[in-house]
This record gives structure tokens, C-alpha cells and sequence, in this order.
């Protein structure tokens, strides 16, 4: 029988790193759209790069086995970067349809992190 709360996790997990794998390459790659919501929100262009290799470490964290304490780590900076940016374009005034992708990656966040199978939990 299959573990509902294990395909749930897995699910929520996968398309959290395809979201984050996804926002780390536009960010890498310097996308003039990327780059000009990053100046609307009064961000400097340096920190695309951090936030995109970091985005990649904490998917590699996550998708590898074992590793429990440094996947703690991934999914806080998943959350601090989601709910940064989500607080970020709420105070410019953004409306649903530029929330609605942060907010989807919050949620995953959060879900994974909850779901997770007690192996990769933190003892």
C-alpha cells in the first residue's frame, strides 16, 4: 500500500525544487524581467547571484537522502526567501497575479517541510 502522506510529500517537494530550480536559473541567467522586478522592489542586481546559487544548494539538499540538519537549513532559507519576497511586493503594491507564484512557493514550502518522512526529519 502506498503511503498517501509520503506521494503528497514528494509531490509538494518536487515541484518546490522545480519552482526554486526554475527562479535560481532566471536569476542566474540575469532575465531582464527578473532584473527589472528586482530594481522595482529596491533590491541590488548582486544579490541574484547569491539567491540563485543558494536556491540551487538547497534543492540539491533537498532532493539528495540523509543530510537531515542541512535540509532544516534549506527549507528555512526556502521560507525566508519566499516570505521575503512576498512581503517585498506586498509593500510595493503588487497585485494577486505577481503574489500568486511567491505565495504558491511559501506554501510548498511549508508542506514539505510538514509532510516529510521522519528519515529525513532531524533527530
Amino acid at each position: 500500500m502506498v503511503d498517501r502522506r509520503v506521494v503528497a510529500y514528494w509531490v509538494a517537494t518536487l515541484w518546490l525544487c522545480v519552482g526554486m530550480l526554475a527562479s535560481a536559473v532566471l536569476q542566474l541567467i540575469k532575465m531582464p524581467e527578473v532584473l527589472h522586478n528586482f530594481g522595482r522592489l529596491g533590491y541590488p542586481r548582486y544579490l541574484l547571484v547569491l539567491l540563485g546559487v543558494w536556491k540551487i544548494l538547497g534543492v540539491i539538499v533537498l532532493i539528495a537522502p540523509r543530510m537531515p540538519l542541512l535540509k532544516e537549513w534549506a527549507y528555512a532559507g526556502f521560507f525566508f526567501v519566499a516570505s521575503g519576497a512576498l512581503f517585498s511586493h506586498i509593500a510595493i503594491g503588487d497585485g494577486f497575479v505577481t503574489l500568486l507564484p511567491t505565495a504558491v512557493l511559501l506554501v510548498l514550502t511549508v508542506v514539505s517541510w510538514y509532510l516529510r518522512p521522519e528519515s529525513r526529519r532531524l533527530a
